[in-house]
């Protein structure tokens, strides 16, 4: 047996419930299947969900900094009660340090001063009056815990920071994604969940449907691939391996979860704090703990995994990135217990998304996003319906983009800017960052 659907959408994370959410505002009957128990269960849920507008370019920023006027609305933009509440963004604000690898935030700031997004300069000392626990030593560059110069000073402080008020975080990223799940449904969107794609169905050059681990056949003319960590395994079902100039694979990643430094309240006073001098970044977290994550030095391994084949418990870089952490808030100490997350980035070559169709007809991607599309995601939803949409009404994507207005800021955006066979953004951090 078989059933038929207008669309099927691979993947229920915060981004694949977004692009079923916008299909089904336009009047696509959709289904979105996920291996997984429930929507947003996967890399989404353990998201560090900083809200963030700074990028190494205007499309990327444009998208970030329009991100936040989502989050802030975020109940009326869903347009649905969630029975389970709603996710609350937090906009504290981001402070990033100012040094050499990051050209001292130059360029960042051009591009900010180009979509319109507020910031403010800070000496070291108004840094520290700002945020008292943080030192304003400069470190140089980040270091492995076993370089003889961890943890030693320069002789210098760091060359001062930048805040950026229109920032923060999400409290609670799965929900975030069970709000979309609703939305979507209201739109008439389904889901259906413990369900394991086995199989993209094609006649020719057009994609027919999906085949599923019980046997049976989603016949659809359209299928979305948002797999996340899994998305090249899903390129590979559909024959696409090899067709594309930007790929997909998955990166290994811990976060740590420690008590903020003592006298400290981290969630009225604190902000996101990126600070690639020291190679991690930090985030309050609820119960007065600081979130902690890598900025993907180059002194530390990346671990390429296979996401069905990868070791799920802490290793030595818990321990290392609580360690950089204190250099730059000297009161963190490593508590007996460790807490926080281990799991997958989906990460292209230079760390941007991919917004686009294939090579396939009807098959689409939104992938490459796992690490820093979260804040993304609502936006992601609206620019691949938009894409959708118009190839399946004859445009080519590839000669003519679409053209994407952020109507928040006022800027229009080539949508070719996520292409599958884009040049690889020579501008990026090869991190995180994007």
């Amino acid at each position: 047996m078989s059933e038929r659907y207008d669309a099927v959408v691979i993947g229920a994370g915060i981004i694949g419930a977004s692009v079923a959410r916008e299909l089904a505002a336009k009047g696509f009957k959709t289904l979105s299947l996920d291996r997984l128990p429930a929507a947003s269960y996967g890399s989404t849920a353990n998201s560090c969900a900083i809200i963030r507008p700074y990028y190494s370019t205007v499309h990327g920023s444009g998208v970030a900094y329009e991100s936040h006027f989502y989050w802030k609305d975020w109940e009326n933009f869903c347009g649905v009660t969630d029975e389970r509440g709603m996710a609350r963004y937090n906009n504290c604000g981001c402070i990033v340090v100012k040094n050499p690898h990051n050209g001292f935030l130059t360029n960042i700031l051009k591009v900010m001063d180009q979509i319109g997004c507020p910031y403010e300069e800070l000496s070291p000392a108004e840094l520290k009056q700002r945020i008292p626990p943080v030192s304003t030593a400069s470190y140089d560059h980040p270091r492995t815990t076993d370089d003889p110069k961890f943890g030693e000073p320069q002789d210098h402080e760091i060359a001062g920071a930048v805040f950026f008020p229109r920032g923060g975080y999400i409290s609670d990223p799965q929900l975030a994604g069970h709000n979309v799940q609703r939305a979507a449904e209201k739109r008439g969107a389904t889901f259906r969940f413990n369900t394991r794609v086995t199989a993209i169905n094609r006649s020719g050059d057009r994609v027919t449907g999906v085949t599923l681990d019980d046997g049976s056949v989603v016949e659809a003319p359209i299928v979305v691939n948002v797999a996340g960590p899994h998305s090249s395994k899903v390129n590979e079902m559909a024959g696409l391996a090899g067709t594309m100039r930007i790929t997909t694979r998955a990166l290994r990643h811990e976060v740590a979860h420690v008590p903020a430094p003592e006298g400290f309240d981290i969630e009225k006073q604190g902000t996101v704090f990126s600070d690639s001098e020291i190679g991690a970044y930090a985030r309050p977290e609820t119960g007065n703990h600081m979130l902690i994550g890598s900025e993907d030095p180059a002194c530390d391994e990346k671990e390429w995994v296979d996401p069905d084949d990868y070791l799920t418990e802490f290793t030595g870089m818990w321990t290392t990135l609580v360690m950089r952490q204190a250099q730059r808030f000297p009161g963190v100490k490593i508590p007996n217990r460790t807490r926080g997350a281990v799991d997958l980035y989906d990460v292209t070559e230079d760390w941007g998304p991919i917004y686009d169709k294939s090579d396939l007809k009807g098959f689409y991607l939104a992938i490459g996003t796992s690490g820093n599309q979260f804040k993304n995601a609502p936006i992601a939803g609206e620019i691949m319906a938009d894409i959708i949409e118009a190839c399946e009404n004859g445009r080519d994507q590839d000669a003519d983009p679409v053209q994407f207005r952020l109507k928040n800021i006022g800027l229009d955006i080539n949508t070719g800017f996520f292409s599958r066979n884009r040049e690889i953004n020579k501008d990026s951090s090869f991190s995180v960052l994007g």
